[in-house]
């Protein structure tokens, strides 16, 4: 059974939130205990925060593959995100240690990074959940027409997939909150025809009818919304996220070992920078010092991904690409902070 990797990307959403501290002027969630007989698949979408401004912590029971790798990263341990995915649920945190997934030692490491605490999103926290897992469809879609286009249905193949496969279950109860017609048929014939018959003419006209369907799901959102920096922002700021995990993810020893999820943050960073074209005017007016670290930090970022098809050698360290996201995330901070005290004055 394909277990989703996309699975609760509120995750994302409430890391950034966390970023707005006692500045938000927008409502995020609410936060409850997660009951011990609470399954993995009808727990809420979850995290908690960590204190006043703090990094929202991982809840270990339904974090996505990429939120799981930042343990994985600080302990050290290979495949340890799938070892946490396949003895879930927990109790507790500690639980970790009590099924063996890891040591007492290595628990201690990241014991403050780690919860089972329920949050439901609301407001606006909720609609940068939506866009920003439907922008993770269309990152999968852009990179695989980059790959058809080349003559390559073999690669393309798991990124036309992945929507259907790892994202569509967890976006679907909020589709049929805001009306949208359901493309998960879409998605699952074009899928089976790129598998079936990968030249097939009929491959073009389902692809673009999959895409326009994402795009019809992206305007039930209000065009006003769409528009603000500051929201805009925050969904960027959840595609990089997953695009900086997965590129982690794509490299070891300086190369390209895990194709499908460099071409999986190709997708994201692209559709990222897609987004902050349509703002960067407003940027360029409203917060001119941020547009430019913000500007200057995605021609960096998009220099890491120079095709579709991975070059052999990783243009860049997973470090240097974090940095980068950083600089974006740490602009969007400030940004954040002053939209909110204008509006307070």
């Amino acid at each position: 059974m394909i277990k989703p990797r996309y699975l609760f990307l509120s995750i994302a959403a409430c890391v950034i939130i966390s970023l707005s501290s006692c500045t938000s002027d927008t409502p995020t969630a609410d936060i409850k205990s997660t009951s011990t007989a609470t399954s993995t698949a009808t727990v809420a979408e979850t995290t908690t925060h960590s204190g006043h401004g703090g990094k929202a912590k991982i809840n270990i029971n339904n974090a996505i593959l990429s939120q799981l790798d930042k343990l994985e990263a600080t302990l050290g341990v290979p495949a340890l995100s799938n070892k946490i995915q396949a003895n879930r649920p927990y109790a507790s945190p500690g639980d970790l240690v009590s099924k063996k997934v890891i040591t007492q030692p290595q628990f201690d490491q990241i014991k403050d990074m780690v919860t089972v605490e329920e949050v439901v999103l609301t407001g606006e926290a909720k609609d940068i959940d939506y866009m920003t897992k439907l922008g993770l469809m269309k990152g999968h879609l852009l990179v695989a027409k980059e790959l058809l286009d080349q003559n390559q249905p073999k690669q393309a193949q798991p990124h036309i997939g992945h929507p259907v496969e790892e994202i569509y279950i967890d976006v679907e109860e909020q589709l049929e909150e805001r009306k949208v017609k359901e493309f998960k048929s879409d998605l699952v014939s074009l899928t089976d025809l790129v598998k079936s018959n990968p030249k097939d003419a009929k491959i073009k006209t389902n692809f673009t009818t999959s895409v326009q369907a994402v795009d019809s799901a992206i305007a039930a959102l209000p065009t006003a919304e769409r528009s603000k920096p500051k929201f805009v922002l925050q969904v960027i700021n959840g595609l990089l996220d997953a695009a900086n995990s997965e590129y982690g993810a794509a490299i070891a020893n300086g190369k390209i070992t895990a194709p499908i999820e460099y071409q999986d943050s190709r997708g994201f960073i692209v559709y990222s920078q897609e987004l902050y074209k349509g703002i960067s005017s407003q940027m360029t007016q409203q917060h001119p010092e941020s547009h430019k670290a913000i500007d200057t930090a995605f021609m960096e970022l998009v220099k890491v991904w120079p095709t579709a098809i991975p070059p052999v050698q990783a243009v860049s360290t997973s470090e240097d690409v974090t940095k980068l996201v950083k600089i974006i995330e740490e602009n969007t901070q400030k940004v954040r902070t002053k939209t909110s005290t204008k509006a307070q004055n």
